[in-house]
């Protein structure tokens, strides 16, 4: 056993083992359940006879709760796992490119030193793990309250978006309907009721596997156009709605990820569309606090470390994965289990540099997945502009060289600039390849340029400080044909999981481009890990509401009828 010890419960086994009697007297004693559990008992009992009869080569078995996970990727997905598996006992080791994970948007700088973050991302209705994440953390509420948002194209104000949890709820579809009919600002009743046959895509999208893959190869345009949905309808909200939701024109979209998404962010149930802010940095607010959790559990949370390789055994698992320093230096961090919670990006840059990795087809296949470029930007201005809405959508505007973007006034969403004399703009944009492209000050005055569109107090402001943030290839890419492509979190490597809002097969109702789905597979992936090694409680994840009486009706009816019409082979 000399040297194999990290396999058996690491820097504690191999102590027991060189001297089983001392570390049992100084360590162990009516204390196993801290080591292995029963299987230290059995050990430190008879130590000699134990090793003889049960350990010989398999030393995995008995990792309990000193095994080693090494996860890559802080966000959501990475921070959720390394988590539950810290406060399991387990000796977590979180891998992320950043300098600062959890930190101050890593430490994101204006000239004149101002901090800001990479994007303002929103906090939806049905974020219930992310919301009972907060409750866990004892830290001060960081939401603001649900808030109105108000969408914008080439005519001025096109909706406005309620607050539907305010309103009486009614039935889903009617609720929403019903509560919205005097806000839209340019759409008729009839190109509003040109949504209504596309209702039959919700319930028949995912009745089957071979329907859903069928829906994943078309573009959500085209279903669009197959239901008949009016143009003006389309120019007006869905493709604005499709823009900020899934980050890309529905030209270019999986029709099954859109109605996904749509379904999960605005129709299963009237408040869905509610969403609130974070009232500061989210990397202050939760993921600070978040990163403290892990480490006083006893997990490491290694900054500026860049994953480059895994070092796989004889029996084919991952023994250890190998990071790469700021200065170039490698180190090899010993894993009995592996967790990559990285973007598709930092997936294919993995993938290319580890042979082990590159063997697995399921993650050759993501090297034709797809992401999107996004960019970042803040404007300090030197008045104080009032405006309607905290939350502002923008699209069909020529300066956003077809990009969609979203705009917040901070001084009414974050505590830090509510007393400022000054407003406070974020503004960031989607699909942004041809404005990354742009010099800085033309960045900064296209944005001040929709900001006055929108709101005319913001004419005449004089930008004092500003920041631009390029993000290319930053966000998950749902392309048409993209599913297939996509792997499960469960890879052909054993003790080797996947976290991210991109895997698939995740038995959960968020999806899409959602805070809520990464880190729920964060958790999944904890919880597969603890399935492996065999040590701890898995984490509870909350689902979102179930469907409602008449759309689960509506869903059965409709299996129903297929599984009756292939009984008689019909389509």
């Amino acid at each position: 056993m000399e040297g194999r010890y990290k396999h058996f419960a690491g820097a504690a086994a191999e102590a027991a083992f060189k001297a089983p009697d001392r570390f049992a007297m100084e360590h162990m004693e009516g204390d196993y359940g801290h080591f292995a559990g029963a299987a230290a008992q059995a050990a430190f009992k008879a130590p000699d006879r134990f090793a003889m009869e049960h350990l010989e080569g398999h030393y995995e078995h008995y990792a309990g709760a000193a095994a080693q996970v090494v996860i890559v990727g802080g966000g959501w997905a990475g921070f959720g796992a390394a988590k539950h598996l810290a406060e399991q006992g387990y000796a977590v080791t979180l891998l992320d490119a950043a300098p600062e994970p959890g930190g101050l948007a890593s430490g994101f700088r204006t000239k004149d030193g101002r901090a800001y973050e990479a994007g303002i991302k929103g906090f939806w209705y049905e974020y219930h793990n992310i919301f009972a994440l907060v409750r866990d953390l004892e830290i001060p509420w960081p939401f603001t309250t649900w808030s109105r948002s108000g969408f914008w194209g080439p005519r001025g104000l096109a909706i406005e978006a309620p607050v539907f949890s305010e309103l009486p709820r009614l039935p889903t579809l009617l609720g929403q309907f019903w509560h919205t009919l005097p806000l839209f600002r340019n759409l008729s009743l009839a190109d509003r009721a040109t949504m209504l046959p596309l209702l039959y895509s919700i319930v028949d999208f995912d009745s089957s596997s071979e329907t859903y893959e069928r829906y994943d190869r078309m573009t959500a345009r085209e279903l669009f156009l197959q239901y008949g949905v009016s143009n003006a309808l389309f120019e007006e909200f869905l493709k604005p709605l499709l823009l900020v939701g899934l980050f890309e024109l529905p030209e270019h979209l999986s029709a099954a990820e859109m109605i996904g998404t749509l379904y999960f962010y605005t129709l299963a149930h009237q408040n869905n569309f509610d969403i609130a802010w974070c009232k500061g940095s989210v990397s202050e607010r939760l993921f600070a606090p978040l990163v403290a959790r892990i480490r006083a559990a006893g997990g490491e949370v290694l900054g500026g470390r860049l994953a480059v390789d895994v070092i796989t055994g004889a029996g084919g698992a991952i023994t250890g994965v190998v990071s790469r320093g700021c200065a170039g230096e490698q180190t090899l961090h010993e894993a009995d289990a592996v967790i990559l919670a990285i973007s598709i990006a930092g997936m294919q840059k993995l993938v290319a540099a580890a042979p082990a990795l590159a063997a697995l087809p399921e993650l050759r296949a993501t090297a034709a997945l797809r992401s999107i470029d996004c960019l970042a930007t803040r404007l300090w201005l030197d008045r104080r502009v009032t405006c309607r809405f905290p939350a502002n959508v923008l699209s069909g505007l020529m300066s956003l060289e077809g990009a969609g973007g979203t705009w917040f006034h901070l001084n009414d969403l974050q505590d830090e600039y509510v007393g400022a004399e000054g407003s406070v703009v974020a503004a960031d944009f989607y699909r942004a390849g041809a404005l990354l492209l742009l010099p800085d000050e033309e960045i900064v005055a296209r944005v001040l340029r929709n900001l006055q569109f929108c709101e005319p107090g913001f004419l005449g402001a004089q930008v004092v400080d500003s920041a631009v943030l390029r993000a290319p290839r930053a966000v998950t890419h749902f392309s048409p044909g993209s599913h297939a492509l996509r792997p499960t979190q469960e890879t052909g490597l054993g003790n080797l999981w996947l976290a991210g809002d991109w895997v698939k097969g995740v038995p959960h109702g968020a999806n899409g481009l959602s805070q809520e789905r990464a880190y729920v597979t964060g958790l999944r992936a904890a919880n597969l890990a603890i399935a492996r090694l065999g040590h701890g409680s898995p984490a509870a994840i909350l689902d979102i509401e179930p469907d409602e009486a008449h759309i689960a009706a509506a869903k059965a009816l409709h299996r129903g009828v297929r599984r009756g019409l292939h009984a008689f082979g019909l389509s």
